[in-house]
């Protein structure tokens, strides 16, 4: 039987739960299904990772013995409660489909079991949901350890951050300055009959009311847009950036930021990536809107080793991180990442921090940043720092956006803006 876009999220929710990334898998199952099909199965994939917690845990309630052994089956039946939950699909459909997709995921001896289970689930929804939500990793649907972690780092609001990781991202757009203004493209937007709001203190953010594809933004081709949520948007203005400056951008890919900076002053940047395939994708994006930067394929930590050239005025580290502050953009982030990567990566952060600085010239600014949510991960990192360089000085950041900690800034996920974790440091003009 052909594959589905029930099938094929069945297929890919059970991937990432057995380890993948739904960036690697979701383009292995476009190539099968009709172009319109492509859509419902990001629904579905996307949805069901966002709901997993909760969702296995009524699979759990209705089952004898759990489904351990056939993992492809458990994701179907995840898709169906899915759909039944959470989506403007008929009752009738939802089942029958995905009772029929159990041939295209090689389980047709299934059947029986997977219209049993949804027919369950439609007759005791109420008492089966308060059930599964008696247990808070699976009513949050996140990892008992991360919920732990939110409780800690973010005593009064873990339960906004855990719902806004919980929730759908809006599809945000960065005008490039270089060939239009907020005000002419969002009137662009109004001509294309695409409906739109600004993000106060974002002054290139347009937010969509409904996500649309990229060959219905106006000028997209052209380099008049790029998709790039908010709170990243936010690097730029903390860069603060003067024609003729040299500039850093370390942990570059895939160039939102890189291009951003471009867009908006007249400066030399270094981009610096290690993955090499990532920063072909960084070309791509500078091509199209028009921009150029010197690009380099190596490890930012290592840079020394490789540039000669004079100091940098302004450095920005976007450091690789756990991504708990995009959870809600990447769903599969809950179940991919462990405790102890945190630790691992905050090492590595720490590790391109001491790396990078002595490349800063005296007096400039190094804005160090993650999409992470967790301490460990941000102000831990800054501080630990401060303690070995006498020629760093933190530079609060004054901001109507995210709140104030000792050192940097953090903001939490919901509504217009990823979660984020910024910090301001400066290099004294004195010999350290």
């Amino acid at each position: 039987m052909d594959p589905t876009a029930r099938s094929a999220a069945a297929l890919a929710v059970a991937a990432v739960l057995s380890g993948r990334s739904l960036d690697d898998v979701l383009p292995e199952h476009d190539a099968s299904l009709a172009p319109g099909d492509r859509g419902l199965l990001r629904a579905l994939t996307y949805g069901v990772l966002r709901e997993h917690g909760f969702l296995a845990a009524i699979v759990g309630k209705m089952l004898k013995s759990p489904l351990n052994d056939e993992p492809r089956v458990a994701a179907l039946v995840e898709v169906g409660l899915f759909q039944l939950r959470s989506m403007r699909v008929s009752p009738h459909a939802a089942v029958s489909e995905t009772v029929e997709a159990c041939e295209a995921i090689g389980a047709p001896q299934r059947r029986a079991l997977v219209n049993a289970l949804l027919r369950r689930f439609q007759r005791e929804r109420r008492a089966l949901e308060l059930a599964a939500a008696s247990d808070a990793a699976r009513r949050w649907s996140h990892p008992t350890w991360l919920i732990d972690t939110l409780r800690c780092d973010w005593p009064e609001q873990w339960e906004r951050v855990l719902n806004g990781g919980n929730e759908q991202g809006p599809l945000t757009l960065r005008v490039n300055r270089r060939r239009t203004t907020r005000t002419d493209y969002a009137a662009s937007l109004r001509a294309a009959g695409l409906s739109y709001r600004e993000v106060a203190n974002v002054p290139d953010a347009l937010v969509l009311d409904a996500a649309v594809g990229v060959d219905r933004l106006p000028g997209f081709a052209q380099g008049e847009v790029s998709i790039q949520d908010a709170a990243a948007q936010l690097a730029v203005e903390l860069l603060d950036l003067a024609p003729g400056q040299r500039v850093l951008d370390a942990c570059c890919a895939p160039g939102g930021k890189t291009a951003h900076a471009l867009e908006r002053a007249d400066v030399e940047v270094l981009a610096v990536d290690q993955d090499a395939q990532r920063m072909e994708r960084v070309q791509e994006n500078l091509t199209r809107l028009g921009l150029s930067a010197d690009l380099l394929a190596w490890d930012a930590g290592r840079l020394q080793d490789r540039w000669s050239g004079a100091p940098f005025d302004r450095i920005l580290l976007d450091a690789p991180c756990s991504g708990t502050g995009v959870i809600r953009r990447h769903p599969d982030i809950k179940w991919l990442r462990r405790h102890d990567d945190v630790p691992r990566m905050a090492a590595e952060q720490l590790r391109l921090l001491e790396s990078l600085w002595p490349l800063l010239a005296p007096g400039g600014r190094l804005v160090y940043a993650t999409c992470s949510i967790l301490a460990a991960e941000g102000e831990d990192v800054v501080r630990r720092f401060f303690t070995t360089r006498a020629d760093a000085k933190h530079e609060p950041i004054e901001a109507p956006w995210g709140e104030a900690r000792r050192f940097g800034r953090r903001l939490a996920p919901g509504g217009d803006f990823d979660g984020f974790y910024y910090a301001c440091l400066r290099k004294s003009t004195k010999a350290a």
